[in-house]
């Protein structure tokens, strides 16, 4: 893996701190000595819409930041239904770390529909998925908001990126006065996963 391109898909919902969780994941890549491209889009962030980030990284030169369909190694999602919404951007082999988490879209806010049921059991009959309780573990914590530092751990670790200094960029981009609690999510985060599937 390491001499070849690998990419990310991150996937979320505004507010969730995907963007945080990949530019943390960039740096990190980019201080171990691998070249990186990095794409984001906000798309309705402000209002609890579609986000998601591209990160493309190898030993040797990345040509593109983009994602075509059916080429993610992995799909990182923060939200159950924007895993089946970008699902087919998948390889097939890859693998999709999914929270196990709902945040109803207006739709189903308004009344006009209802969310979905049985998307965890969807996403595991066409894909290798790994469903983790990011949230749960965050409540743990006491702090919601680590989700994604949680999800980035379960990403470093399906990877194998762990030998990369985390703690060091965790600690260098939060503020001091969160950044023991993100060190301490992104260790739950990397429990949270036991091994990494034979395919990646």
């Amino acid at each position: 893996m390491l001499n070849n391109t690998s990419s990310i898909l991150l996937v979320g919902v505004g507010g969730q701190g995907t963007i945080l969780a990949s530019k943390l994941l960039t740096t990190g890549l980019m201080a171990a000595g691998f070249d990186v491209k990095m794409s984001e889009i906000h798309g309705m962030s402000q209002r609890g819409g579609s986000v998601s980030s591209q990160v493309r990284y190898s030993r040797g030169k990345v040509e593109s930041p983009v994602i075509e369909k059916g080429s993610a190694d992995l799909l990182v999602s923060f939200e159950k239904m924007e895993a089946l919404r970008w699902l087919e951007y998948l390889k097939v082999g890859g693998c999709a770390v999914v929270n196990d988490y709902e945040i109803p879209p207006m739709p189903v806010l308004s009344g006009k529909t209802e969310y979905p049921a049985g998307i965890g059991e969807e996403l595991c009959a066409r894909a290798d998925t790994i469903l983790v309780d990011a949230a749960g573990e965050a409540e743990k914590l006491g702090n919601a908001k680590v989700m994604n530092v949680l999800l980035l751990g379960a990403t470093v670790r399906l990877m194998g990126l762990e030998e990369i200094a985390w703690e060091t960029i965790i600690r260098g981009n939060v503020k001091p006065a969160f950044a023991g609690l993100n060190v301490q999510a992104f260790e739950a985060g990397k429990a949270l996963v036991q091994k990494t599937p034979a395919t990646l």
